[in-house]
């Protein structure tokens, strides 16, 4: 056991989006476990846009404390169990999963770990993001087979697994938005998209009808801003909408990370009858034990993917985020202790 560990600090807030200049990777004591702890050793990290928000002080209601300067960063982590009380149901060596990721040691207290059973083939899965688009797909917009799907972020950590469980329910069409032109030729050939409409180059509303002629049914909105606009625009007589991501705020360099004003015409909302849901949590249809099972199954016949993409060393964790905020990687983003 070494004495010391290494975990990424916030330095300083920036003013704009975050650099890795923001932030230090700094040398502690090991930590000591307490009474009920489990001390793991941290394997893999996940790396996710809403660090933005925690950055720039988080949002009232919101379920994650901000980060302020001197704080070590946190998020969901798998980890292999160096040592556990002895009643504590796992035994060193065991891999589990926590949310005291960004860093390459921790004391996990009880209750705030549950154990992996091997029902993903990857233990990194665990960190992708199916959950959630599952739940937005069923719970909240209630797809239907046959259902014209647009995805907004359809590259990023949930959207590139949005399509493809959409495609996986039996959806009719499912369409997904960009920045990339390579990643838009990706989401076709590879993540069960149809169709990819691309930001910056011509009004997604445009792209949007001649990708759905006949309008779109469901909506797994990770962006706001002009692609909601777009989606109302394009929504058929009762439509249903999951919004489950901000990221045209978020990534926004002119905002704080923590607001996503966008403006939309009520009037469509009400002629068209288009539902539109908060994504609130994951408890729902993916919190069933089942649900691990389907997606475990789905991994292992190939008819769904978990596209993402790791990044070595905790000292290149900075650069990582930095990278995912701007666009760089498709998928999930990981760093691999």
């Amino acid at each position: 056991m070494p004495g010391t560990s290494r975990e990424v600090r916030l330095a300083v807030r920036p003013e704009g989006l975050p650099e890795p200049e923001h932030f230090a990777v700094v040398q502690v004591p090991m930590p000591v476990p307490g009474d009920g702890e489990v001390l793991v050793r941290n394997r893999f990290f996940h790396v996710f846009p809403a660090l933005r928000t925690l950055i720039g002080g988080s949002v009232k209601g919101a379920p994650f404390p901000g980060l302020r300067p001197g704080d070590t960063l946190y998020g969901k982590a798998i980890g292999e169990v160096v040592s556990a009380p002895p009643d504590a149901g796992v035994r060193p060596g065991d891999l589990v999963q926590h949310w005291l990721g960004w860093r390459e040691y921790a004391a996990v207290p009880a209750g705030r770990w549950s154990p992996l059973d091997g029902t993903l083939p990857d233990p990194a899965a665990h960190l992708g993001q199916a959950a959630i688009a599952y739940t937005a797909l069923t719970r909240d917009a209630r797809l239907r087979p046959g259902d014209t799907v647009f995805v907004s972020g359809g590259a990023g950590g949930i959207g590139s697994l949005a399509g493809q469980i959409a495609r996986a329910l039996g959806a009719g069409r499912v369409i997904g938005s960009t920045g990339s032109p390579d990643k838009a030729k990706r989401l076709v050939s590879e993540l069960g998209y149809d169709a990819a409409v691309l930001r910056g180059t011509r009004p997604i509303a445009d792209q949007l009808a001649e990708a759905a002629p006949d309008g779109i049914d469901v909506l797994v909105d990770n962006v706001g801003g002009e692609q909601l606009q777009a989606a109302i625009a394009a929504a058929r007589p009762g439509a249903r909408f999951a919004i489950v991501g901000t990221l045209a705020g978020q990534l926004s360099p002119d905002l704080a990370g923590t607001t996503a004003p966008v403006e939309i015409d009520t009037f469509q909302l009400i002629v068209k009858g288009i539902e539109m849901r908060g994504f609130g949590s994951s408890a729902g249809p993916a919190a069933d034990p089942e649900w691990a099972g389907r997606f475990g199954g789905w991994l292992r016949s190939g008819e769904v993917t978990f596209p993402h993409v790791r990044v070595t060393g905790i000292e290149n964790a900075p650069r990582a985020l930095h990278e995912m905020i701007g666009g760089r990687h498709l998928g999930t983003v990981i760093v691999e202790l």
